[in-house]
């Protein structure tokens, strides 16, 4: 019983190392191109704002490098475990190009974006690569002390060792060897290292406590004000809606009173519309009730209530639901919403024909992802229904993400922390 544990562990272990490898050269591959197309089509954009063309291309390339460092902190949770909380200010609505660039500019997380670029470039790049090479280059080693060497020039170097012939061969697998014990222990250290770094740049430090109070002042704000918009949107759905139809129930519940003894045949036309308002009042009313908390979010929790939502799209949808538990009410809501809101998007924009779900909770986080199939180019920009999205988010400290490339497909990852 005990060998077989130990072969377990031995097992999780080499996976934990090799997928340490894999996801360290994924990174490195992702960072060094695309650090150096962020930093400079940054520093072209900004340096052609004195003659205007910068106006207009700059909030654009900014967008792209939060959506490149955004995704960074997604991965960075993911993988390391590390959090990196984006602090971006909201930028004004209906502004002109001049306004949005100089908002941008303004803003303290777009210039510790711009200083993390170089550092990602370099440092970066090295610290994501040294997991891959230091699981992979072992086995040049292994390969040499099996003959690979006779296909080398003379004089050919493993690490320090010279190999000439057989002997020297074994000497580079001995290397070999040693550094694959190495790479035991350090491959994923290494690349905790990496994401570590990206938190100590990226992330806000000595002013990070008045911009965490900036940063919740204004999603107070943003929260306040949509509970605003919602209590009118119910005013109004209820004035115009429920309570015209109660109100015109009522009025014929007087003629029919009246006309019971007159005309009972037209008071019993009357009654049947009286009845047919009154089924419509309540459909409405069960409407409003869905937009304001579902009632299967209520009784059966998140996972059942996104299921539901799924199955009244026009569009096939996989739902993939993996949650240990209930989540506080608030959580449970706007997940809910959030995810409603980015499904609402796919089906009006995406000329996607299949649609993918996948809700998990790990390390206290809720995460939640919507991919489709379609057309791609999905940007969070003021006006969208991405950017209604991350404000949502951002009143629970949440975080959102989209991979949208041209021609799909596009992916919106969404994280709320929860116990």
């Amino acid at each position: 019983m005990t060998m077989d544990t130990k072969n377990g562990s031995g097992r999780t272990t080499g996976r934990g190392i090799g997928l340490a490898a894999v996801r360290g050269l994924a990174l490195a591959l992702l960072s060094l191109p695309g650090a150096v197309l962020c930093f400079c089509l940054s520093l072209v954009s900004i340096a052609l704002i004195p003659i205007g063309v910068g106006l207009v291309t700059t909030p654009y390339v900014l967008t792209g490098v939060r959506a490149f460092a955004n995704g960074r902190r997604v991965l960075a949770a993911e993988w390391g475990g590390v959090r990196i909380p984006p602090a971006y200010r909201p930028l004004p609505k209906d502004a002109n190009p001049w306004a949005r660039t100089f908002a941008m500019l303004r803003d303290p997380a777009t210039w510790r974006d711009l200083r993390w670029l170089p550092v990602d470039m370099t440092a970066g790049f090295v610290t994501a690569l040294l997991p891959a090479v230091l699981f992979l280059y072992p086995l040049e080693g292994f390969a040499l002390a099996i003959g690979l060497w006779r296909v080398f020039p003379d004089g050919y170097w493993y690490g320090f060792v010279p190999v000439s012939g057989q002997a020297s061969a074994f000497g580079a697998a001995a290397l070999g060897l040693v550094l694959l014990f190495l790479a035991h222990f350090f491959t994923p250290r290494l690349l905790s290292v990496h994401f570590r770094l990206t938190r100590a740049v990226l992330g806000s430090n000595q002013r990070e406590l008045a911009e965490r109070v900036r940063v919740l002042t204004e999603t107070r704000r943003d929260a306040v004000d949509a509970s605003a918009a919602e209590l009118r949107r119910i005013e109004r759905d209820l004035h115009d809606g429920a309570q015209a139809r109660l109100v015109a129930v009522g009025m014929d519940l007087g003629t029919i009173e009246a006309l019971l003894d007159k005309d009972p045949a037209q008071a019993k036309e009357l009654i049947a519309q009286a009845r047919k308002s009154s089924v419509e009042a309540l459909s409405e009313l069960r409407e409003l009730v869905r937009g304001i908390h579902p009632p299967v979010l209520a009784e059966r929790g998140l996972g059942d209530a996104v299921r539901a939502l799924a199955l009244r799209l026009p569009v096939p949808t996989e739902v993939s639901v993996d949650l240990p538990g209930r989540a506080q009410a608030p959580v449970e809501s706007a997940a809910y919403f959030a995810v409603s809101e980015v499904l609402t998007n796919a089906v009006k924009h995406s000329g996607a024909d299949r649609i993918w779900v996948d809700l998990h909770q790990a390390d206290g986080m809720l995460r939640a992802s919507v991919t489709d199939n379609g057309k791609g180019g999905a940007v969070i920009g003021a006006g969208s229904g991405l950017a209604g999205v991350e404000r949502r988010l951002g009143t629970f400290d949440g975080v959102l993400a989209v991979s949208s490339p041209a021609g799909g497909p596009t992916m919106v990852t969404m994280e709320i922390p929860c116990a």
